[in-house]
This record gives C-alpha cells, sequence and structure tokens, in this order.
C-alpha cells in the first residue's frame, strides 16, 4: 500500500490466517487499512471511501509532507491449493494491484498483467 489515503509512505500489512485484529490510537489508519482492501477488490463508490470522489483516496498531502499523484495498493493472495479461476492458475500467487493516477482513474492487474472491474 503506497500513496493510499493517510499512508503515504509504502507499508505492508500481513494477514494471516485465522483472526486478524487491526488496532492503534484513533488516527493512525485502522479504518484506511480496511478500506485499502475494499478499494483494491474493486469498490467504486467514492462515498463509500468516505471522499466526494475517487482521486480523494491519494495521499493529499499535510504541512510537513508533499500531496502524492498515485496511490497503488497490492493484494497478495496464496493461491497453492489452484482455486483461482483458471486462467490465474498457473502461480502458486494471486497478486492483484490497482492504481489510481490523480485525474487519470484506476488501472488493474492480476499477476501484473492488465485487468478490468467486472
Amino acid at each position: 500500500m503506497a500513496g493510499f489515503k493517510s499512508f503515504a509512505e509504502s507499508a505492508e500489512v500481513d494477514i494471516e490466517t485465522g483472526l486478524t485484529g487491526i488496532v492503534g490510537p484513533n488516527g493512525c489508519g485502522k479504518s484506511n487499512i480496511v478500506e485499502g482492501l475494499r478499494w483494491v477488490m474493486g469498490e467504486s463508490n467514492a462515498r463509500q471511501m468516505r471522499g466526494g470522489e475517487m482521486d480523494d483516496v491519494i495521499f493529499a498531502g499535510t504541512d510537513t509532507r508533499p500531496a502524492r499523484n498515485l496511490a497503488e495498493i497490492t493484494l497478495l493472495l496464496d493461491n497453492s491449493d489452484r482455486s483461482a479461476p483458471s486462467e490465474f492458475n498457473n502461480d502458486d500467487d494471486l497478486e492483484i494491484t490497482r492504481k489510481i493516477e490523480r485525474g487519470k482513474g484506476s488501472s488493474y492487474f492480476v499477476n501484473t498483467r492488465p485487468a478490468r472491474a467486472k
């Protein structure tokens, strides 16, 4: 996750098998992690992401950090059991990436190949 909402710099969040809890003080980005998961999986309604337009998911900057023009999230899923759709079953991992560039919209990739949201 990089450039997404409050995550100006690249951050990795591991969600392991079983129960995962996201804890921390107010304002540390807990909700943004959950929204990031929804967004990379195809959320297209900016209001559902607590924004007015989809560009609002891009880090807007602070007094000490400049705004970003790109947000990107990659979701890495274990596919060792080959449970993904057949066109994606050649690899042990399924990598889903969504990028948004300010003023240009989103693009999706599955295992680095361009894809479209359905």
